[in-house]
């Protein structure tokens, strides 16, 4: 058996979690979710019914980590060989951006891709204040350095990263000089590119 089960759908928030697996260099095996007919397993595992879900099959039995964020969170932390982890003086970075992203730069596209408009006076009352003010903050962090956590890339940028990449190929979030220069750095990564061509080939495959 594999170290992990991973539940996925290749169109999906599982694209993040197999990038994860693969910068961590991770031992696993996917099972692909058919959604009319969710596997018992996952429903025992995740009553959101929702992918990514991660079995780690440690040896005092089954871990499931569930949410992007946490599932890159948790990888970094049981796969310090990977060098994934922040270092002393990157921690503030690093648990800073990740969750930004997975909170407010989120929350940000998918209530502008939802046609969801904070009402005038309420921005205080939103988690990301408006669309226009977390893009600007994301701006102001990508045009000040190469990397999350600065000249290093780390498991952050799987994340943020992922965040990145599918808002420029969705049109999502605008093509910014930072945007663009920083998807062209994660797209180099071996692990990128290892994970995502796993995910074509599914997709190719699902389409006949």
């Amino acid at each position: 058996m594999a170290d992990y089960t991973f539940f996925t759908v290749p169109m999906s928030r599982g694209q993040i979690a197999r990038w994860a697996l693969h910068e961590a260099g991770a031992d696993y095996e996917h099972v692909l979710v058919d959604w009319a007919n969710r596997p018992p397993e996952l429903v025992g595992a995740n009553p959101m019914n929702k992918v990514p879900v991660l079995i780690h099959h440690a040896p005092e039995g089954g871990r499931v980590i569930t949410e992007c964020a946490g599932i890159c969170a948790y990888l970094a932390d049981v796969h310090p060989a990977a060098g994934l982890l922040p270092q002393d003086a990157e921690k503030a970075d690093y648990y800073r951006w990740l969750f930004f992203a997975a909170g407010p730069l989120e929350q940000a596209v998918i209530s502008r891709a939802m046609g969801w408009v904070v009402p005038d006076g309420k921005s205080g009352m939103a988690g990301f204040g408006t669309y226009e003010r977390t893009i600007e903050v994301m701006d102001g962090l990508l045009s000040s350095r190469d990397w999350v956590c600065g000249a290093r890339f780390t498991m952050a940028d799987v994340y943020v990263g992922s965040q990145i990449d599918w808002g420029l190929n969705f049109g999502s979030i605008p093509p910014l000089p930072s945007f663009a220069a920083y998807a062209e750095r994660i797209r180099t990564r071996a692990g990128y590119q290892s994970a995502k061509a796993v995910d074509r080939d599914l997709i190719r495959a699902a389409k006949g």
